[in-house]
């Protein structure tokens, strides 16, 4: 939100000599996050000045008309002849004053401005618009200053157009809807600087008459809590928005577009409550405030026909049929609190204009900005919170500003649709906040900051009952406040809320900084420790992590091929989504991953090796729906209980995704593709890392979607699956626009066992044994499974066993192959004789023919 110092002065008394920076400061310590402060007098440098258009001749043959005008400066120039300039902008006339910058000006973002030659005419300067002088961002057309602009041709042009102030511009939390406003930020800033405050929200203003302005049915008093009109006949329709009005609304941000339209974006950001204006002569029946229906439709202010939501709030006009909403309903006009119509909007020819001013609920707005994505400046208010005191308010300033420059005749009627419930009193005990903040604040130092606030402070509340694990509940022996919050503070609905605002506006920098003393602790869960190991393993062999959303479409089952029954199509549906397209909550890691490295393949990266650690979601079989929790008391273990019962099964998964070479080809030679073979080493370093011993580990072959079904091999820990790696199916692969061969490896790292306690290994100081085999088995064999029983049969003796080489041809004989592993022995108290280890690997060979057949190569 930007805001000019001049405007903020007219409510609260900023000293004149206040320094840029201890205003910035100020507003600093209350919490509102400054974006910039900009004094606009230095922002153009050199000679703007006030000049007026005497000549103006329209230059032919050039692709764009261009102007070339004689510009009276007075005495600016050095002269007192009249300036030369040439301009583009058709806005102008003769007789029309303007901003002029002269050569050697320099304009916001450095622009410097110079004497040239241009279109074949010589161009001393340049007729400045709002965007090149910074005021916003209008660049159809150049300033025209009013008509009664008592400056003079020469004069400096600065406070004519605005560039003798400050403007500030700052960023508002959502939890802070009211300093949205002239209203909320003189509050702020009289606080902070302990100066006087005019309220423009707490003036008199005209009550409701029986006789309403306008006839209105509001349908729905939750979306729409109060609802006020009133309607002024026979305006001016030529009225001009005046000047300073333009130029506060340009400052802000906000584009003029009409005088009644005007009034109401300038009533928005002086008080805060966004209003609207119909042309009442455009509206062929009385109001109806209501949901709207299932298929009807509203051509909004920017042009744009939405088809709107049943939870949508909408006004419509009752003297329309509607055969969608039934008799009396009306069609749509206004996109309630969002955006009006075009049917009912103020045009150059309105005369009898309409003002609405409601309070709307800001759950309500705000589904339903982001639904049509429309965030309207009134919009970011309302989603916010509104002050419900405030419409009668903004329909008098309103109509004040409309008959003052327009004319017109107010009606005395005014509707006033009022059914806003009162604010419910909180109850602080009066130590809370020194308890919670660390401060000593005395009671009467509560009270006063609390009623500087705009609370109502009664003293000697109803104590609630002791409960330790509750924040917010007041001490048996101690004095309760009964506080309640002013309309405009909407945010103050709990102890806490009003602690907050005690630390806050005796200052920050009261609160010692001093850091908690830490609880011993027991370092890193066995959990923790795991999940770093495996994590660094796999990042030391050269896979990258990642960390993908956990949202997954509904059909991310189908793309990957899960047959109809697998649970891991049982999904757990959000209730309010970040993406209407990916409700639901991934059950395996690899839906995600293999987004991601979708995206890294459109970037033109073609070798990758990612993985992620990361929860699974499984849902709990019939859980029914969480209960309802507040926040005015600590839930009891019951409710708990309940709640973690609905709360899905969330297992820690590990993933890896492989495409392109793991091996880069270069002077030095070939590259090497990934194969699943990578995958399933992938899988090993992660229990290996996890310390699961490699006896303890079995690879076979499976079918398992997403995997191929001839290169998938299930990974597990003493006879329990525990994870899959291998080729991904060439439909997965082809659905996803994948590379094909990519492979991938998922493990459950929660079904893994407890590592046992690490024993420092034994480290023989005498050499090995190095004996190579190569056995002839049939080619179904695993050669894990032949590994395994080389392992076995070995005995004790054996240190070590490495497939290094796998081999087929006719000479094996069809259906054979040929696996060559490289055996270690090693005794630990001796060096082994030849024949010991010739025992121990005759040994190893005839377990694996007796399970296998295998034979000797050559033998």
């Amino acid at each position: 939100m930007r805001v000019s110092v001049s405007w903020l002065r007219e409510y609260v008394d900023i000293p004149a000599d206040l320094p840029v920076g201890e205003l910035e400061q100020a507003l600093i310590d209350l919490g509102i996050e400054v974006e910039s402060i900009v004094d606009l007098s230095a922002t153009v440098t050199g000679q703007l000045v006030v000049g007026e258009v005497l000549e103006i001749e329209e230059l032919t043959g050039f692709k764009k008309p261009i102007r070339f005008c004689r510009v009276d400066v007075g005495a600016a120039n050095g002269t007192g002849e009249p300036q030369e300039i040439v301009c583009g902008a058709r806005n102008f006339a003769p007789g029309d004053r303007v901003a002029v910058i002269l050569p050697g000006g320099v304009l916001p973002g450095g622009f410097a401005i110079g004497a040239r030659k241009t279109y074949g005419r010589n161009s001393n300067g340049m007729i400045c618009s709002a965007r090149e002088l910074g005021l916003g961002d209008d660049h159809d057309g150049i300033v025209v200053l009013p008509a009664d602009t008592p400056a003079k041709p020469g004069d400096d042009a600065r406070p004519v157009v605005g560039l003798d102030d400050i403007v500030v511009e700052v960023e508002i939390t959502p939890d802070r809807g009211y300093q949205m406003s002239l209203r909320g930020l003189a509050r702020e800033l009289a606080q902070a600087l302990g100066v006087g405050f005019r309220d423009p929200g707490r003036v008199p203003a005209t009550a409701g008459t029986t006789e309403p302005a306008y006839p209105v049915q509001v349908r729905d008093t939750v979306g729409c809590d109060r609802f006020a009109a009133r309607l002024v006949r026979g305006v001016d329709p030529t009225a001009q928005t005046p000047n300073w009005m333009q130029q506060r609304l340009t400052v802000a941000g906000i584009r003029s577009i009409s005088l009644p339209v005007d009034i109401t974006n300038y009533v928005m950001l002086e008080l805060g409550q966004p209003m609207h204006a119909y042309d009442a002569d455009r509206i062929a029946g009385p109001l109806v405030v209501r949901r709207a229906e299932p298929g009807e439709k509203l051509t909004t202010l920017d042009g744009v026909t939405r088809a709107l939501a049943p939870e949508d709030m909408v006004i419509c006009d009752a003297g329309l049929p509607n055969p969608l909403a039934g008799e009396g309903a009306g069609v749509p006009i206004s996109l309630a609190a969002v955006m009006g119509g075009e049917t009912s909007e103020v045009v150059a020819s309105t005369v009898n204009v309409l003002f609405e001013a409601a309070h709307w609920d800001p759950v309500m707005v705000g589904r339903t900005a982001r639904r049509h994505k429309l965030f309207s400046e009134a919009a970011k208010r309302w989603e916010r919170g509104v002050d419900p005191a405030l419409p009668l308010v903004a329909l008098d300033r309103a109509v004040a500003l409309l008959t003052r420059h327009a004319g017109g005749d107010a009606g005395a009627e005014v509707l006033d649709l009022d059914h806003v419930r009162p604010r419910t009193p909180i109850v602080l005990p009066v130590d809370l906040p020194s308890r919670r903040v660390g401060v000593d604040y005395p009671p009467a130092r509560v009270i006063a900051l609390l009623e500087q606030v705009g609370c109502t402070v009664a003293r000697g509340a109803d104590r609630l009952a002791e409960d330790p694990g509750d924040a917010g509940v007041a001490t048996v022996d101690g004095e309760a406040l009964s506080v309640t919050p002013p309309t405009w503070r909407l945010d103050l609905t709990d102890p806490a809320d009003l602690v907050e605002e005690v630390a806050r506006l005796d200052g920050y920098a009261n609160v010692p900084s001093l850091l908690p003393t830490a609880p011993p602790g027991r370092g890193l869960t066995w959990q923790q420790r795991r999940n770093r190991s495996v994590s660094r393993s796999l990042a030391e062999r050269g896979h990258v992590e990642v960390l993908a959303h956990p949202f997954v479409s509904p059909g991310f089952a189908d793309q990957l091929g899960l047959p109809e029954g697998d649970p891991r199509r049982q999904a757990v549906r959000l209730a309010n989504p970040l993406s209407e397209e990916e409700p639901l909550l991934r059950t395996m890691l690899l839906g995600p991953l293999l987004g991601i490295v979708k995206r890294n393949l459109g970037r033109g990266l073609r070798d990758l090796s990612l993985y992620e650690i990361g929860t699974v979601f499984h849902p709990r079989p019939d859980a029914g729906s969480p209960p309802a929790m507040g926040v005015d008391r600590r839930p009891t273990d019951a409710e708990f209980a309940v709640a973690d019962a609905v709360v899905p099964h969330q297992p820690r998964h590990v993933a890896v995704v492989l495409t392109g070479d793991v091996e880069p080809a270069g002077w030095w030679g070939g590259g090497r593709a990934a194969n699943w073979a990578d995958a399933v080493e992938a899988g090993r370093a992660v229990l290996a890392a996890a310390g699961v011993p490699d006896w303890r580990v079995e690879v076979r072959a499976t079918e398992y979607a997403p995997w191929h079904p001839g290169r998938c091999a299930e990974l597990l820990v003493d006879g329990v699956v525990v994870g899959h790696a291998g080729e991904l199916h060439p439909a997965v692969v082809a659905t996803l626009e994948l590379p094909r061969r990519t492979c991938a490896m998922e493990l459950d790292l929660d079904a893994l066992p407890v590592p046992p306690v690490a024993s420092a290994p034994t480290v023989s100081g005498f050499p090995p044994a190095l004996i190579d085999v190569a056995l002839v088995v049939d080619d179904q064999v695993p050669a894990e499974a032949v590994r395994q029983a080389l392992a076995e049969g070995a005995g004790e003796l054996l240190e070590s066993v490495r497939l290094f080489d796998v081999y087929a041809s006719e000479q094996l004989g069809a259906g054979r192959k040929s696996l060559a592993y490289k055996l270690a022995f090693r005794a630990p108290d001796r060096t082994l004789t030849v024949d010991e280890a010739v025992a121990a690997r005759d040994a190893a060979v005839a377990r694996a023919a007796e399970l296998f057949g295998a034979t000797l190569r050559g033998a």
